[in-house]
């Protein structure tokens, strides 16, 4: 979290430094927010700090108008409507703040409307893309074992990217089959891992992650060919060559497989609460985004079923003969 790699900080005025450590911190302590949230925070509050200098205001004098006017600033700069709305988040939760703790007699964020936005579908592999993405990894090799079990790992439970990296021993039960996960705002939640996942971890705990830390002593469940701590954009790199052995031609995120876990479970039934819960999504709304996913299937479903459908009518009608 901290300002060393961004150019910017050094010029941000020291007591408005101050002031956003305060306000930072207090954030930290009442949402219990991950150093990756607070330093998107940050960024942007330094961004419409630095800015406001150059025109010789500072936070707690600015106004709406002058708000608004860097807000069309950075939208002329390039700055999609998203990221511009993810901005406006940062400035209404630091002017409450200020205006709680009477720093300010007004917030100036108050009349200023987010920018709309669509909301993206997360784009999901069919559960043949899943199959041959599994299947890509070569198991006769130390790293191939290890990515196999990581892909299984990650489509059984749902686990974010940095999750699935940072895993340990310690929070694998395999006698149950479950995983006890912290995720975003240290929130603690057990997954299970499912039959196929545990076999192939199995496997790999026996045959290849010994021989990747080469006789050293680490926690770590998946370590890199050099037995360190892998990174996500490791991990990343093994999903993109092993979408080109597979085949798998659609875009791909970091997310695709806990994309496709979500969007797999709705389809076969699963409740969306329960979804909500295995993600670890603290809010249901953020989960309901995979109904539109899994909404076609509801669609095709009717159409091969429901009697007013053309399909639908002609199985009632081949039942009828």
């Amino acid at each position: 979290m901290n300002g060393e790699s961004d150019p910017t900080v050094s010029k941000v005025p020291a007591s408005e430094q101050v002031l956003l450590e305060r306000w930072l911190d207090h954030v930290w302590m009442e949402r219990g927010l991950g150093d990756h949230t607070l330093a998107g925070y940050r960024s942007d509050l330094e961004q419409c700090a630095l800015w406001l200098a150059e025109q010789r205001s500072a936070l707690l004098l600015a106004d709406r108008i002058r708000l608004l006017e860097w807000l069309a600033d950075m939208m002329q700069r390039g700055l999609s409507a998203r990221s511009v709305a993810r901005k406006m988040s940062a400035l209404r939760g630091f002017y409450r703040w200020a205006l709680r703790e009477n720093l300010i007699s007004e917030d100036p964020t108050l009349l200023i409307s987010r920018p709309k936005i669509g909301r993206p579908l997360p784009k999901s592999l069919t559960e043949a893309d899943v199959d041959a993405l599994l299947a890509a990894a070569d198991t006769d090799t130390v790293l191939g074992l290890r990515d196999r079990a990581m892909l299984e790992v990650l489509y059984a439970s749902g686990l974010r990217v940095s999750e699935l990296v940072g895993l340990t021993l310690s929070q694998m039960n395999l006698r149950q089959g479950l995983v006890r996960v912290v995720g975003k705002g240290n929130k603690e939640r057990l997954v299970p891992l499912g039959e196929e996942a545990q076999d192939w971890i199995g496997r790999y705990l026996q045959h290849s992650r010994p021989l990747l830390l080469a006789g050293a002593s680490d926690d770590i469940v998946f370590p890199s060919r050099r037995g360190q701590p892998m990174t996500r954009q490791t991990f990343w790199h093994r999903i993109k060559q092993l979408a080109i052995t597979a085949g798998v031609q659609k875009p791909l995120s970091p997310h695709t497989l806990r994309h496709a876990f979500a969007t797999h479970l709705l389809n076969h039934g699963a409740d969306l609460r329960v979804v909500q819960l295995l993600l670890g999504h603290s809010d249901l709304s953020t989960t309901q985004i995979y109904t539109h996913v899994a909404r076609q299937r509801l669609h095709d479903l009717h159409a091969r079923h429901h009697p007013r459908s053309k399909a639908g009518g002609q199985q009632a009608g081949s039942k009828g003969d």
